[in-house]
């Protein structure tokens, strides 16, 4: 149970931190923080999770990651789904909470994004479900294939969680104009459900699409890694 318990709380700050950066950070007046600042955000809540509760879960916090260590024969099976569900409820919560306090602002308008992700008219520069499918394989594949190769037993003991924020800095500084970067079901879920329409329409890719990427990554990681055996 503890391990749930901190993947929820992990996950609720990666998608409060995170997404609260970009909800109200990013184009504040006169100082916003922009994409990059954004990107360094969701980075440093991985990075700052990976310490505090990556001895105790894993720090997975996200069901793509999940599923990608358990095809690369990282993760078992029956802890799985109560992976996934303590994710997506600290998703939800972190969600719950940008909201209440985004509505205590006047004039706030929840259907303008709410840092969700999309593709088409709803993708932040206008790009295409092919697109943004293609982007969110590729970029989970590889953020798969860091974590699998960082966290491996012959790599420098204590700098995972650097490599692997990193990445995910890198991997939103790429893709914010194009789906507002998910690689991550449960942060695209804790926000989405909250502006409803077509958040929850577009919902399914940023599913999919981590979910495949995960997979394909953690597989290539693990023929890579027995091949140097």
């Amino acid at each position: 149970m503890n391990k749930y318990i901190a993947e929820l709380i992990g996950t609720f700050w990666l998608v409060f931190g995170g997404c609260g950066s970009a909800i109200f950070a990013a184009a504040f007046p006169t100082l916003g923080i922009g994409f990059v600042g954004v990107s360094l955000a969701f980075g440093l809540t991985v990075l700052t999770m990976a310490y505090a509760i990556g001895h105790i879960s894993g720090c997975h916090l996200n069901p793509a990651v999940s599923i990608g260590l358990w095809a690369g024969g990282r993760f078992p099976t029956k802890q799985l789904l109560p992976y996934i569900v303590a994710q997506v409820v600290g998703g939800l919560i972190a969600g719950g909470a940008l909201y209440l306090i985004a509505t205590g602002k006047t004039g706030f308008d929840v259907s303008a994004g709410f840092a969700s992700n999309g593709y088409g008219e709803h993708s932040p520069n206008g790009y295409s479900l092919q697109s943004a499918l293609i982007t969110e394989i590729v970029l989970t594949m590889i953020f798969l294939f860091v974590i699998m190769g960082s966290t491996d037993s012959r790599a420098p003991h204590g700098m995972a969680p650097i490599a692997i924020g990193l990445c995910l800095t890198l991997i939103h500084l790429i893709s914010i104009p194009i789906t507002n970067t998910s690689v991550n079901p449960a942060r695209s879920t804790g926000v989405a459900l909250f502006v409803g329409d077509w958040a929850i329409a577009q919902l399914w890719l940023f599913w999919v699409a981590p979910i495949i990427g995960a997979v394909l990554g953690a597989i290539t990681y693990r023929f890579i890694s027995q091949e140097t055996n």
